[in-house]
């Protein structure tokens, strides 16, 4: 490997694993490393198979895959206390997963030796030995997990240097740096992979790195600037505690700003595909504001960086979101200037020109609106509506005539609720009724079976996400509130806000927003 590589190992389909809310079935750690491995990360570590049957069927099913790119690893730990090798039901579990690499751990902390569990040091080092020794000579690339290394450097130098050179000694092909409660600063990390590297050759050194202090990624590049050609982390930091390094931020900025390949070239570009995935295989909302990859990596509200970002983009964006498979957006709220509505007015497709005046009376209302409690930046499909009405531009589809909604209950059967709609739609009226599970989503029945007639094409508008929250809580249950609604049809994904006192009303509004736009979009295209 030349000296500008860096070996990527994820670890998301174990370490991850063990984060509050992330869970995989055997089935889905399996997609997952399809995907890693088309994506050409080096290492992928499929979990510990001496310690579930979930981990023991992945291993299975995957003896039945190609992988192209990565090795496959399975993780344990060296030998127990007082058990050879060859008796070691960790160690036997390690070779029956069959895969080409191991990833095994040992105690680098004299604190956990002693304390946790509780034996001389001596047999430690013999354990880490005797470990590496036997799996080497099955034919395994063996990687050893210098667990606790820093916390163990911190307090006892000597021999947490003494674990390391046992494992190389015995044959190890990869020595792991890891900082496992996460606490190590960067200048700190520095000096200890510093002494490390003076008798480990940089190709046979690795980190990983926790996120405890919150900086989890900071950590790794230190280390990569110190020597290690290894990193371990997750894909979006998941892991226990504050997470795992997060291996979207590190190979972005390994690749990107210092210039050490980890990835091809098309892959860095699918950095942001993979992080949803995983995130939706994980069942876990992606973070907006995640580095590179997050909706709000490239999001400008603000009228002055706006104004610049339209003239170069380099102003206020440190890299360019293409690189990652990223798109710029502009936000429009009360912080907006003339800048953001002509952005955002080119996106929308709406022609408003020179128009100062036009301008002014737009950046007035979504100030006046923003203080009432809407909230643009995160609706842009309520945003769109409202443009295309102060310009002109919108075409009423439907006239609310009149709607009531009803909330009955018996004893402790479920709740039912009626919503009755009447609409116009040019000189037709349509009156209709729908029952639902709650009034929103009776009231969603109602309308889209009043309008179907009319609009067949909403039929394939689904909501995906409905949120409320208080906008000022010292009224308690008279306070105004906010409604907002993600909607998709299959081409495109939009959201769109209500505010008032009742919350009925409130989702009435962000609901016939997301109605209306659908039927705006679609009539824009025809």
């Amino acid at each position: 490997m030349e000296a500008e590589e860096v070996s990527i190992y994820d670890t998301t389909l174990r370490d991850g694993t063990q984060g509050e809310q992330i869970n995989f079935s055997a089935e889905e750690k399996l997609r997952i490393a399809r995907r890693l491995d088309e994506m050409g990360f080096h290492y992928i570590e499929g979990g510990w198979p001496g310690s579930n049957p979930k981990d023991l069927r992945f291993f299975e099913m995957a003896k039945a895959i190609p992988f192209r790119h990565a090795r496959l690893t399975a993780f344990g730990s060296t030998r127990k206390p007082g058990v050879r090798p060859e008796t070691c039901r960790n160690l036997r579990a390690l070779l029956k997963a069959g895969t080409p690499a191991i990833a095994i751990f040992g105690k680098s902390w004299d604190l956990h030796v002693r304390e946790i569990l509780g034996i001389p040091l001596d047999e430690n080092l013999q354990m880490i030995r005797d470990s590496v020794t036997f799996l080497k000579a099955r034919e395994k690339e063996v990687i050893f997990d210098a667990e606790h290394f820093f916390d163990g450097y911190l307090h006892n130098p000597a021999y947490a240097l003494a674990t390391l050179k046992a494992a190389l000694a015995a044959g190890a092909d990869r020595i792991v740096l890891c900082d496992t409660n996460g606490g190590t600063l960067p200048h700190d990390l520095t000096e200890a992979v510093l002494k490390a590297a003076a008798f480990i050759p940089p190709k046979r050194l690795g980190i990983h790195t926790h996120n405890d202090g919150g900086l989890a990624v900071a950590n790794s590049l230190a280390a990569v600037r110190a020597g290690v050609t290894m990193v371990q982390g997750t894909v979006n930091g998941y892991g226990e505690r504050c997470g795992n390094a997060d291996l979207i931020a590190v190979i972005g900025n390994l690749q990107l700003k210092m210039h050490r390949k980890c990835l091809p070239e098309a892959s860095l570009r699918q950095l942001t595909n993979l992080s949803y995935y995983v995130s939706e295989v994980a069942n876990v909302r992606p973070l907006p504001f995640r580095p590179f990859v997050g909706r709000s990596a490239f999001a400008h509200k603000g009228g002055v960086h706006v104004n610049a970002v339209a003239k170069n983009p380099q102003a206020y964006e440190h890299i360019r979101p293409e690189q990652v498979g990223n798109g710029q957006r502009v936000v429009v709220s009360d912080l907006a200037g003339k800048s953001n509505i002509a952005f955002k007015a080119r996106e929308f497709g709406i022609d408003v020109g020179d128009n100062d005046t036009l301008n002014r009376k737009i950046v007035r209302e979504i100030k006046r609106l923003e203080d009432q409690g809407f909230q643009f930046d995160a609706a842009d499909g309520s945003l769109a509506l409202l443009m295309k009405k102060i310009t002109g531009a919108f075409k009423e589809p439907f006239t609310l005539e009149s709607l009531s909604v009803t909330h009955g209950k018996t004893g402790n059967a479920p709740s039912l609720c009626q919503a009755t709609i009447k609409i116009s739609v040019g000189n037709e009226v349509e009156l209709t009724a729908a029952e639902g599970n709650g009034p929103v989503n009776a009231l969603d029945h109602a309308l889209r079976k009043a309008l179907t007639k009319f609009y067949p094409q909403i039929g394939r508008v689904h909501l995906i996400d409905f949120k409320v929250r208080i906008v000022e809580g010292s009224e308690g249950t008279a306070a105004r509130v906010k409604v907002l609604l993600d909607s998709r049809d299959g081409e495109e994904v939009w959201s769109t806000i209500g505010v008032s006192e009742n919350i009925i009303e409130a989702s009435w509004q962000a609901l016939v927003d997301s109605i209306q736009y659908k039927l705006c979009k679609d009539d824009k295209r025809s």
